[in-house]
């Protein structure tokens, strides 16, 4: 399993508009890719413009093929108007935990 913590940051006023982006990118993946266990994003209370993504992939080809699907790329196209950096990645090795 492939578990992925990303931070997307939204330029000051635009955070409903990567808030939208995201929640239809979350419909996309949880529609058409399979492969994606979960793809959940996370808000925090002390910084509007930050939205998290915890996402888990079944192995590395659902992690690969994720990031080539056509709502991958119109989705990164769109980040180019709405995010103030790049996504900052974090993929994370498990270690101990509770799966309910």
């Amino acid at each position: 399993m492939i578990t992925i913590l990303a931070k997307l940051t939204a330029q000051p006023g635009k955070e409903a508009e990567m808030r939208a982006a995201l929640e239809a990118m979350v419909a996309e993946v949880d529609a058409k890719e399979p492969g994606v266990l979960a793809y959940t994003m996370h808000t925090t209370d002390d910084d509007p413009t930050a939205f998290w993504m915890y996402e888990q992939y079944a192995d590395d080809n659902a992690f690969a093929a994720h990031n080539t699907t056509e709502h991958m790329k119109a989705f990164a196209g769109s980040m180019r108007s709405i995010a103030a950096a790049r996504p900052e990645i974090i993929r994370l090795s498990e270690v101990v935990g509770v799966n309910r």
